[in-house]
């Protein structure tokens, strides 16, 4: 053909008109679906011929059902796509989804840790599993000293007891008596506050001084028996703080419910641990 001859382009062919049975085989959904959705205002047929009222769709319908459908399986709900469908900003309806979605991810992966700690229950020395909570703020009775093992504990309080009750100390209730940890747990000799909430701050006296404890979010584990065994819990509870995202952000607590100088059974001894978290 010469440059310069006319071309007649192919002429245009009616696009295929699939009745709705077929159309919804080729889609995988049922008829009555489709007609949901055409009641819905969702979707409508191609045509519709006015003596039988049998509905034919066009591929380029499909499009469209495949993204309900993707909305759908994202959590959306009919109401929801329709609104979708005519708002301006659709971007910012699906992050809005997604953003809902995470926070649901988030819950459920605690809720699943929560599960793995009873299924950690098992372990004879833990009498809970791991709970993220918040601790309130607290004023504080407090000594500074060092500890070599918990042994020492058992000279140090006695002496912090005398000491408060020369200030005129009253305890705050709940009891909350705790070792606050200045340096890591695992050291030989560790660098402690003993500490014990109280009513009120005084002066200080000694050794004893006041202070008041900021709130804190922990994550907490209560251990069950002989300090000896504690090392096992802070497995647990730091498994748990990796495995979930969380970071360590302050100095670790020990809080001390029952020990030595109520039961006279180590067994029956209970510790709370409490590691600030982010």
């Amino acid at each position: 053909m010469k440059m310069n001859e006319t071309h007649n382009s192919c002429e245009k062919t009616e696009p295929v008109l699939y009745r709705i049975g077929m159309f919804a085989a080729m889609n995988r959904v049922s008829v009555k679906t489709l007609r949901f959705y055409e009641e819905q205002g969702l979707i409508s047929p191609t045509k519709i011929d006015e003596e039988t009222g049998y509905r034919y769709y066009t591929l380029d319908k499909m499009a469209l059902i495949h993204q309900i459908q993707a909305l759908k399986m994202a959590g959306f709900t009919l109401d929801e796509i329709m609104n979708l469908r005519s708002c301006d900003d659709e971007e910012s309806v699906i992050l809005k989804k997604k953003s809902e979605l995470l926070t649901k991810v988030a819950e459920i992966t605690a809720q699943i840790a929560i599960l793995d700690g009873y299924l950690a229950k098992k372990r004879p020395c833990l009498l809970a599993p791991v709970l993220i909570k918040t601790l309130p703020e607290c004023k504080v009775a407090y000594m500074k000293t060092k500890l070599t093992s918990y042994d020492s504990l058992f000279e140090k309080m006695p002496l912090m007891g005398g000491l408060m009750e020369s200030a005129g100390c009253v305890c705050a209730l709940p009891e909350y008596c705790f070792t606050n940890y200045l340096e890591a747990v695992e050291k030989e000799e560790v660098e402690v506050e003993l500490c014990e909430a109280v009513t009120e701050i005084k002066e200080e006296l000694g050794e004893l001084k006041f202070k008041t404890m900021p709130g804190l979010k922990v994550a907490s584990i209560f251990h069950k028996g002989s300090y000896g065994t504690l090392m096992s819990s802070y497995e647990v509870l730091f498994k748990y703080i990796e495995e979930n995202g969380y970071k360590i952000s302050g100095s670790i607590r020990e809080s001390y419910i029952d020990g030595v100088w109520n039961k006279e059974n180590e067994s029956e001894w209970l510790t709370e641990i409490q590691v600030p978290v982010i």
